[in-house]
């Protein structure tokens, strides 16, 4: 039974308009993704593609004018806003986006150690920070004082020392040299490694390649595929969806062929399969209804086409 399993979410948000009129824009539809103990799920696709919201609502963060629908499940059981709060910082620990997370007030070696549950807090954190390459003078240091990378390494030490069962990693690495990447990379996996399940949000799918177990490919606000990673070899001739096949080969170390247009805007989305305006497959069948998300060769797609 998976620890985190999303089904049917739906996100919409009421915004108003120039002339005072509210207008409700949904930002996500049908949204299915699962994560297993043990085990790291990237999350892939391009900016806008609804991959930091997923991440916002399974942690109750999302603001009040956000209209949720489906369900998401916690060990087998609904997550309630309530049990949210309950878990949030303790069983489910964020490693967010942005750096502005940090309270600014506080030095960051306390922010750091208020995350050990237990044992000596000082040591974790002052273990974590050698670990990743931060100096002993850093502990002493308000946010302000940080560089990026410093920020970053500062909120995936927070993650580390936590104990959590399910990290959510929003972006960690952007901003980090090669080698302290490399090392917080292998954080997560060793901490998958140990029974912990790991969901990493990024763009970067080369270095996902290298510590994901599955690959979870996001377009305009919905889930297309989730393929183990093995599928992403070669041409992408393992992979089920066209815009997973693109996308793969659109990266520089493959074919470097770019995808035609562009994601559409949440308020002038197609009728039909998101992809189809894009897609060199698209029949007249696609632009009547939005595919269901199906099981084929051990993983999952949303495809009337993938074989």
């Amino acid at each position: 039974m998976p620890i985190l399993e999303v089904e049917n979410l739906s996100i919409s948000f009421n915004q108003y308009t120039s002339s005072f009129k509210q207008n409700n824009i949904q930002v996500i539809s049908s949204l299915n993704v699962s994560l297993e103990e043990g085990e790291i799920l990237a999350v892939v696709g391009a900016s806008g593609s609804g991959k930091s919201l997923l991440a916002h609502a399974i942690l109750g963060i999302l603001p009040d004018n956000a209209t949720i629908s489906g369900t998401i499940y916690y060990n087998g059981e609904v997550l309630t806003a309530s049990k949210q709060a309950s878990l949030r910082g303790k069983e489910v620990a964020f490693i967010p986006q942005s750096t502005n997370y940090l309270d600014p007030l506080m030095r960051v070696g306390n922010q750091v150690r208020t995350s050990v549950k237990t044992g000596d807090a000082t040591a974790a954190q002052r273990a974590v920070f050698k670990r990743l390459h931060l100096q002993p003078t850093v502990e002493n240091m308000y946010p302000f004082q940080l560089s990026g990378g410093m920020a970053r390494r500062t909120l995936l030490s927070t993650a580390i020392v936590s104990d959590a069962k399910v990290i959510i990693a929003d972006e960690p690495t952007p901003g980090l040299d090669p080698v302290v990447m490399k090392e917080a990379l292998n954080n997560f996996r060793e901490f998958a490694d140990n029974g912990c399940a790991v969901m990493l949000i990024t763009h970067d799918i080369e270095s996902a390649l290298t510590i994901a177990d599955k690959i979870a490919v996001f377009y305009a606000g919905t889930t297309v595929e989730v393929a183990p990673v093995e599928d992403f070899t070669g041409d992408g001739e393992a992979l089920r969806h066209p815009y997973s096949k693109a996308l793969w080969r659109a990266l520089p170390q493959n074919d470097f062929i770019p995808i035609p247009g562009s994601q559409p805007h949440p308020s002038a989305l197609p009728t039909g399969c998101l992809f189809a305006p894009r897609c060199k497959e698209a029949i007249l069948e696609c632009g009547k209804k939005q595919p269901e998300m199906r099981n084929l060769r051990n993983g999952m797609v949303r495809c009337i086409h993938a074989t």
